[in-house]
């Protein structure tokens, strides 16, 4: 977890003055109460009013609580910010708990459908043999996957590398990111 928080912190200094303004006003809007804090209650109600629902797991709020005084202060919430924003919020298919480092997946899933689940499990489950999934899965973790993404759009004839690099533009956008082609600029924008 405390990558994600390093990253975290790096993106929310790089942010133009108008969206940590934008991030510091929507922090205030998730504290109800006005004490500085958001409270458990107060974060669950959140990802169910923006409809995302794969924040309402408690074991993200947990991970999010550094200190583990049962509340978010604002540099914890910008954690959540950067979690939301990045896709990172990634619950693992057995145990179901939030996996903030390395995990696993099943290379078949991942290069078939971006549609269908590409079913992510945590180290411990995938060490463990603690999941079921179709019987000639083959699992990698997720920065050996990322590397074989790299490595199958460079093998791709030039015709077919711009049609995936246009479909991996178009994913990379629907976390708030844009792409240029000779790499990603950091265009997201604040609004936990």
């Amino acid at each position: 977890m405390e990558e994600i928080r390093r990253a975290a912190g790096a993106f929310y200094e790089h942010l133009p003055e108008k969206d940590k303004k934008l991030a510091r006003k929507t922090f205030k809007a998730m504290d109800k109460n006005r004490d500085g804090q958001i409270s458990l209650r107060e974060y669950m109600k959140y990802p169910k009013k923006k409809k995302a629902t794969d924040f309402t797991h408690q074991s993200i709020f947990s991970a999010l609580d550094k200190d583990e005084n049962g509340s978010l202060d604002f540099e914890e919430a910008i954690v959540l910010q950067y979690i939301m924003q990045s896709g990172r919020a990634i619950i693992c298919m057995s145990c179901k708990t939030f996996m903030a480092g390395a995990y696993f997946s099943c290379s078949q899933c991942f290069f078939k459908d971006a549609s269908v689940s590409t079913y992510e499990i945590c180290c411990d489950c995938y060490g463990g043999k603690k999941f079921t999934h179709h019987g000639d899965a083959t699992f990698c973790d997720n920065y050996t996957l990322l590397r074989q993404s790299r490595s199958a759009i460079q093998a791709a004839p030039m015709t077919k590398r711009s049609k995936v690099l246009k479909i991996l533009k178009m994913g990379v956008q629907l976390v708030g990111i844009t792409t240029g082609i000779a790499g990603i600029t950091s265009g997201i924008y604040v609004n936990i």
